[in-house]
């Protein structure tokens, strides 16, 4: 996923001012990926939805403290999506790896199975007892069971999360805390001595 463009960036401009700006386009772009990611089969809207999470919070990292205390909140809020992200991820890609080695699996089986009835009229059923994989399969079906599940969880939590942090204000108040400026201290008067 290219990250969006931040626009009015001023090299020679102030910090704060200029990370406001990447904050609130990273924070559009996370924010682009609802509603579609609320739905578990949209794949690819829930792997692009962890990179927006984690550019915003990497930006956050770097410049939380220019900002109100609430910019170090929205670090942990960000960081707990991406991880729940990137753990769904990790399973959607899982999934399509553990059964194409199953079908890997089942094509050694066909030859060999095959291999043996040669030259008969019929394929004999008891020959599948002899499979080289037999025993594999029941291992690659729980692990396709476990991963599904794994996922479902990750992503209904994943769904609580979201749902909270819009609950709590997570947008708004990630915006307010990054439009405050700290206010300059006063002058202190010198306490060397004049000559």
């Amino acid at each position: 996923m290219k990250a969006r463009r931040v626009k009015g960036l001023d090299p020679a401009g102030e910090l704060a001012d200029n990370a406001e700006r990447i904050i609130r386009t990273r924070l559009d772009e996370l924010h682009s990926f609802m509603p579609r990611a609320a739905d578990p089969a949209q794949v690819e809207a829930l792997h692009d939805m962890r990179i927006a999470a984690k550019r915003l919070r990497y930006v956050l990292e770097i410049t939380g403290p220019c900002f109100g205390p609430y910019a170090g909140k929205a670090i942990e809020l960000t960081k707990a999506l991406q991880d729940l992200l990137g753990e769904i991820h990790d399973c959607d890609v899982q999934l399509p790896d553990v059964a194409a080695f199953a079908d890997e699996l089942a094509d050694a089986d066909v030859v060999a199975v095959g291999s043996r009835a040669a030259g008969a009229e019929d394929l004999d059923p008891r020959l599948l007892a002899r499979a080289p994989h037999r025993a594999d399969y029941a291992g690659l079906a729980a692990l396709t069971v476990y991963l599904r599940a794994r996922r479902e969880l990750l992503f209904a939590r994943f769904l609580e999360a979201w749902e909270d942090a819009e609950r709590k204000g997570f947008r708004a108040r990630l915006e307010y805390a990054v439009s405050e400026r700290s206010q300059p201290r006063p002058a202190q008067a010198s306490s060397l001595p004049s000559t």
